[in-house]
């Protein structure tokens, strides 16, 4: 048995195992729990291999080893040591066409970053890592096409919101499986913060898997633990060995509901000064994510996590942070919403934006966008409605339309200037991809001064969180059918709105148009659950507005 062949069984033997959790690095559903193997070390390479951000010539390259059985992630413990990386064009490396070294230890939490430079534009590589007699698994990754190119399409997939404590990551497995992706946009929430028993699958808040650590996660050991046990999970595993990711973090990344000065969720009485709080999940997601934030693969050289890739010259992505910057929330009908001295991007990042929407060469403008950009008001409902769907979708009342004040209808000075922009300069093209509110849209997004669609928002179903019909405690397709009713009577721009299911979704793009398919999965609660399509929208060029299809766009 080769090198690799046989750590990589070795890796999958752990991973199905109770060795993982035995060894502080992940709850791996009922099999985890056993003992009998709890002696055994991990394996070296047992999070698995990522790429990210690819560039025409770079893409970023990532991977965690445990060289000693003390090395677990949060420890602080372990030897530094030297890991060899590789780049080649064939699936056995006789082509290796870049390799380097790369030094690491307690301070990097044991992983390893580097962006691997030098690469064919529009090319798919393969790479692997090696420390000693240990070699990991092979990973898939592709360059983007050179800026001056015109590729005939892209296909992207598009997700968010995977809560482990909620269900099982089927959906990252049936990416993998497809085998037609460029890359994939991962819109926030990769990670949850909270304790078992909070916030897990539907009303009654049952923990399909434990978090690890069992606890509300704070301090920087804790986030290691937490990026640590996700990346143990068999389904993101393959995904990210099969395509690079393109990612941004939305709030649970830190903590529900984060803005500049603080969260909901964080009392600073008990869990410590807010800016550490916020030091220590940036920087184990700096090092745990195949990432360049500000501008490089090194960790711990800054936050600034908003940045452009560009596809040729048929797209280009916008990857927004919308928590870094942003003022403090308020409650709807405060008059605050509009004050002009309130951000949720803040003033760089958005000026940064509508330059990039401006000057963009390339026919779609594409904005990975955490939080709903399109205006929406709540319709009047119950009460047991209106609790369901202030978890995420809104805050609404019994006797007037309202808006919810966490995504940009609570920033409308921010928002009317960037849509005003894209207005003004005649910007064609512009795709919003949202993640965050756990449900479904296909929107058009209208002009504050004229009513006419603008730019088109996407939004993507939550891979597990919880979404309304799971927090009312109803079937889907019953009480929801009625909600989304109200809502697309309420705000006409709102084309298909899903309160329901959950799953991925698959962009394509070619020159003449872009289309959104939604996936379904049959039950989170299932680890070998299928999938349906659930819908499919497309967006002609030069024309801001959604029609529906029958058929998405095979694989």
């Amino acid at each position: 048995m080769s090198r690799a062949s046989a750590d990589d069984l070795g890796r999958r033997k752990f991973l199905m195992s109770g060795v993982g959790v035995a060894a502080g690095l992940g709850v791996l559903g009922p099999a985890a729990f056993s003992t009998s193997a709890s002696s055994a070390p991990p394996p070296v390479f047992a999070h698995g291999v990522a790429s990210g951000d690819p560039l025409p010539d770079a893409v970023v390259l990532w991977t965690r080893v445990t060289p000693t059985p003390e090395c677990l992630p949060g420890a602080g413990r372990g030897p530094e040591v030297d890991v060899t990386w590789e780049v080649a064009t064939d699936d056995d490396f006789s082509d290796v066409v870049r390799r380097g070294v790369v030094r690491t230890g307690p301070a990097a939490d044991h992983t390893v970053k580097v962006d691997a430079t030098g690469l064919e534009p529009g090319t798919d590589y393969r790479y692997r890592f090696v420390l000693g007699e240990h070699t990991s698994r092979s990973g898939r990754t592709r360059t983007a096409p050179s800026p001056g190119s015109s590729p005939s399409q892209l296909r992207f997939g598009v997700v968010s919101c995977a809560n482990w404590q909620a269900g099982w990551f089927t959906s990252y497995r049936l990416l993998a499986e497809r085998g037609d992706l460029d890359a994939v946009i991962h819109l926030g929430d990769y990670l949850y913060e909270y304790q078992p028993g909070k916030y897990s699958y539907g009303h009654e808040q049952i923990d399909i898997r434990l978090h690890d650590p069992q606890r509300e996660i704070v301090s920087l050991r804790d986030y290691r633990r937490r990026h640590a046990q996700y990346k143990t999970d068999p389904d993101l595993q393959e995904l990210h060995a099969a395509v690079p990711f393109i990612v941004t973090w939305d709030d649970h990344e830190v903590a529900d509901g984060n803005w500049k000065g603080g969260a909901f969720e964080h009392q600073p009485d008990t869990e410590g000064p807010w800016k550490k709080r916020v030091r220590a999940a940036h920087r184990a997601y700096d090092e745990w994510m195949p990432v360049r934030i500000s501008g490089t693969a090194v960790a711990g050289d800054g936050e600034k996590i908003y940045r452009r890739l560009q596809f040729g010259q048929l797209a280009d992505l916008s990857m927004l942070d919308l928590r870094s910057y942003r003022s403090e929330r308020v409650q709807p009908g405060d008059p605050a919403v509009d004050d002009v001295q309130r951000t949720i991007a803040g003033g760089s990042q958005l000026a940064w934006l509508c330059d990039n929407l401006s000057t963009s060469p390339c026919r779609w403008k594409l904005v990975g966008n955490p939080v709903m950009v399109a205006p929406v008001l709540m319709p009047p409902r119950p009460q047991r409605e209106q609790d369901a769907l202030s978890q995420h979708v809104a805050t609404t009342s019994r006797r007037t339309s309202e808006p919810n004040t966490d995504t940009w209808n609570g920033y409308t000075s921010d928002r009317d200037r960037l849509l005003r922009r894209l207005e003004d300069d005649g910007i064609a093209g512009a795709v919003f991809l949202t993640g965050d509110v756990h449900t479904a849209w296909a929107t058009e997004v209208p002009s504050p001064s004229t009513g006419r669609p603008i730019a088109v928002e996407l939004v993507c179903n939550s891979l597990t969180s919880n979404n309304v019909d799971d927090f009312m405690g109803t079937r889907p397709r019953t009480t929801s059918l009625t909600l989304e009713a109200a809502i697309q009577q309420e705000n006409p721009h709102v084309k298909w709105v899903n309160l329901d299911d959950h799953g991925y979704a698959v962009l394509s793009v070619t020159p003449e148009r872009l289309q959104m398919d939604w996936h379904a999965i049959s039950d989170r609660r299932d680890p070998d659950a299928t999938s349906r399509v659930l819908s499919s929208w497309t967006v002609a060029a030069g024309v801001a507005r959604v029609v529906p299809v029958r058929d998405p766009v095979p694989a």
